[in-house]
């Protein structure tokens, strides 16, 4: 049976966002609002591309370089290739990975997230990122929280427009993880030398939904206060660690993102 919050007539941010990716799990409504956004801003279906490239690097680094095993993802977004347990399994066979999301589209394709190594597991959980408590209730049935955690926030809480509110989801999040788990957060930023960003952003504000909030990249940072930021900061998603052979990045996207070290 379908889900009845699935609004196929309205736009929706994780369908345009497959869209851009290539995906197939979008309707006509959300194609033709992608392409006028691009057509306001013809850069920005790379961004979609350049968040998604981040989360690959970064996931890799800390299974790589910092020995985390445990992830959990929230604000997952719809399924694609390299979703974070693949790309931490493909490292570590035992990784254990949690998603959290609250879009209807997502839980009904939430079996592509559950394909675990017998050696890891996956779960996932149908809910909204304001409500920590049963979030990391449930995380916990999965992951050990005295153990380091990766906590992954790309492009999620642009969905939190108070900024107090805001900061203070990430900061009980990290509350509950202890020393030695990460932060890795990325978030649309507003820049005036990117002001079709913002006339984008107001389109989509006015004719789809969820509704988006916009940071500069100093109140990005401020996501990570109290953690150790790994080089080289927050930074365009593109500009993030890019790999040896990548083409040489010529222009920041108004995606920002970084990776924290909780001391």
């Amino acid at each position: 049976m379908a889900d009845s919050r699935i609004n196929t007539t309205q736009p929706h941010t994780a369908r345009i966002w497959n869209y851009w990716l290539g995906g197939k799990d979008n309707y006509p409504v959300d194609q033709a609002a992608g392409d006028q956004i691009r057509t306001l801003h013809p850069g920005i279906g790379a961004y979609a591309l350049a968040d998604r490239q981040f989360l690959g690097r970064a996931v890799s680094h800390l299974v790589t370089e910092c020995g985390i095993r445990q992830f959990l993802d929230i604000g997952t977004g719809l399924p694609t290739a390299d979703n974070t347990h693949e790309v931490a399994q493909r490292i570590a066979s035992e990784s254990r990975v949690v998603y959290v999301d609250n879009d209807p589209l997502v839980l009904t394709h939430a079996r592509a997230l559950l394909t675990s190594t017998p050696e890891g597991r996956t779960d996932y959980l149908d809910e909204d990122l304001r409500n920590v408590d049963t979030i990391l209730e449930h995380a916990a049935k999965t992951l050990d929280l005295t153990q380091p955690v990766a906590l992954m926030l790309l492009g999620v809480v642009i969905f939190i427009d108070d900024d107090s509110e805001a900061y203070g989801i990430v900061r009980r999040l990290l509350d509950a993880l202890p020393s030695g788990s990460h932060l890795v957060l990325s978030h649309t930023i507003t820049s005036p030398e990117m002001p079709d960003v913002d006339e984008a952003v107001a389109f989509w504000n006015e004719n789809g939904t969820p509704k988006l909030t916009q940071r500069t990249p100093e109140q990005v940072t401020g996501f990570f206060e109290g953690l150790e930021l790994l080089d080289p900061g927050v930074v365009s998603c593109n500009r993030w660690r890019p790999a040896a052979d990548a083409a040489p990045v010529l222009e920041d996207v108004a995606m920002f993102g970084g990776v924290g070290t909780k001391p």
